[in-house]
This record gives structure tokens, C-alpha cells and sequence, in this order.
């Protein structure tokens, strides 16, 4: 089964970046391209309120309607979807893709990229959801779900699309980001992109042996890398980094012990994540 660049698509502002961006990593992969929609046809939970909020005689003949009601929603909003599909196809091929494919499940988001994730290389998500909360620092509750369940790399995305000029990785020498340095050095995604790698914590010995390593693999693939160690609080340290050089792309591991990965657990992770102004690349 070829796996392919999958990116999911809402009624939200962050569609246009999640379009462009999904664009941008299956012309840099060599990797096929789908949309996809997920029509969620749970019931409002204000319908059912109301149907407890009338009298026994007429209780059934409205919940009938509301069935009714709910019924056309789902049509409706499946009807959006395959518009919205349509559209995403038409953005990608004019950003030069061939043949973009989509995809339209009934269901939940989470438990549809549950199902399809031994199809997906990198997925591509909005850093808000259609039904998210507006405040800029907001997270997208789809989005920490996913990043829960899925065990594919997850490129989060803001609305706009700017092509990625300089890339850096947050690492402590974890089996998780040792990976993600040997996956940066082999993949096609960012090639031609200076790599900068950041460790956040004491200037040791051992901090800068794994710099080291992880600047000798990326040279030897043939990236333009740099390193620093920073002291101090990481979710800080490596924001002052990331503004200091014009950093537009954060990779990340995702889980785990140590005090990055940790970020992915808690309100610090989802602290980084929602002040990120650029995209931020997940890798499990």
C-alpha cells in the first residue's frame, strides 16, 4: 500500500494552509496527495435537551423530526465536504500536484486516522479545527487527540503557507529525536533547508557528544546544519531560538520522559503548540 501524504480538511480558516502545505510535502516526498473529510454525524447535544423539554403526547412526533432534521444535516454537510474536496484538488494541482485523490468518511476524525494511518507518510493537519474557539493561542481539541492516537509524523499548520526557509530541531539525544535526526537526514522534505539543532540543558560532555552525532548525520546526508546547547526552560529557550534566527519550521518529538518530549504530555506542550506561529512537525 503506497503511503502518501494525507491532509485533513474542515469548513475552518486553516484549510487554505492545510491545502498548500500538504502541496508542498508530496512535491518535496515524490508522494501521492489526499484530501480528506470527515462529516461527524453525532447528534446536537441542544436537540436532545429539547426533546426532554416537552410534553409526553408530542415527545415522539419531534423526535422524529429532529431524526429527520439530523438527516438533512448530515446530506448537507456531506454535500460541503465533497465542494470542499473539489476545491482543495483544484489549489493543489495549481500548486503543481498531479492527480490529487480524496477521501469522505462518516464518523470521528480521530478514529477515521486510526483506521487509515498504514496509508499515511505525513499528515497535515490545521492548528484549529471548524468548530475550535477563535482566540489565537487556541488548540484545536481534534488536533491534541490525534497527536494522542496517531503513530505517523503530523505536520500542524497555521493558515497561511510560507515556504519553510530554515528548520529547527528540538533534541536531547532521546530515541525518539536520534530518529527524528536520522529521518530528517534521509528524507527529501527539507532539502536544501538549513537545519538547526537545539538541545536545551547544561553545556556537558554528553549534551555535546549527541550535538555532535546529530550534526555529523545531517552533514553526511548533505544538509547545511548547525547546533546550539541553551540553558533554560525549554518551551522559553526554544522559542528566544527560534525568533533569534527566523527559524519557520519546528520539529519535535512527540512523548516520552525527557524534558522536550514531556512538552507533548501536558500544558507545556500544548503551550508550544499554541503559540506556534509557523508549522510545527510531530514525529513519533
Amino acid at each position: 500500500m503506497t503511503e502518501q501524504v494525507m491532509a485533513a480538511i474542515d469548513g475552518s480558516q486553516f484549510s487554505t494552509g492545510v491545502c498548500d502545505y500538504a502541496a508542498w510535502a508530496s512535491l518535496a516526498l515524490g508522494a501521492p496527495l489526499t484530501f480528506l473529510h470527515v462529516v461527524d454525524n453525532h447528534p446536537q447535544t441542544a436537540e436532545a435537551d429539547l426533546s426532554g423539554n416537552i410534553g409526553l403526547g408530542s415527545r415522539e412526533h419531534l423526535l422524529e423530526e429532529l431524526s429527520q432534521l439530523d438527516e438533512q444535516r448530515a446530506k448537507v454537510a456531506q454535500e460541503q465536504g465533497r465542494l470542499m474536496l473539489r476545491a482543495a484538488c483544484e489549489r493543489a494541482v495549481e500548486d503543481g500536484v498531479d492527480d490529487p485523490g480524496t477521501r469522505q468518511r462518516n464518523g470521528t476524525l480521530v478514529e477515521t486516522l486510526a483506521e487509515l494511518q498504514d496509508e499515511i507518510r505525513l499528515l497535515v493537519l490545521g492548528k484549529r479545527g471548524e468548530t475550535a474557539h477563535q482566540a489565537s493561542e487556541h488548540l484545536g481539541s481534534n488536533l491534541e487527540r490525534v497527536v494522542r492516537a496517531l503513530h505517523r509524523p503530523i505536520l500542524m499548520v497555521p493558515e497561511t503557507f510560507t515556504q519553510p526557509q530554515r528548520v529547527m530541531l528540538a533534541f536531547d539525544g532521546s530515541k525518539t529525536t536520534r530518529k527524528g535526526v536520522e529521518m530528517l537526514a534521509k528524507s527529501p522534505l527539507f532539502n536544501g533547508i538549513p537545519v538547526h539543532v537545539v538541545i536545551v540543558g547544561a553545556e556537558t560532555g554528553d549534551n555535546r557528544s549527541q550535538l555532535d552525532w546529530a550534526l555529523a548525520t545531517l552533514r553526511e546526508a548533505g544538509h547545511e546544519a548547525e547546533g546550539a546547547i541553551r540553558a533554560g526552560e525549554v518551551e522559553e529557550t526554544l522559542r528566544a531560538y527560534q525568533e533569534e534566527n527566523a527559524i519557520d519550521l519546528v520539529v519535535m518529538g512527540a512523548y516520552g520522559h525527557s524534558r522536550i518530549r514531556h512538552l507533548l504530555v501536558g500544558s507545556t506542550t500544548t503551550a508550544m503548540l499554541r503559540r506556534a506561529r509557523g508549522p510545527v512537525l510531530l514525529l513519533r
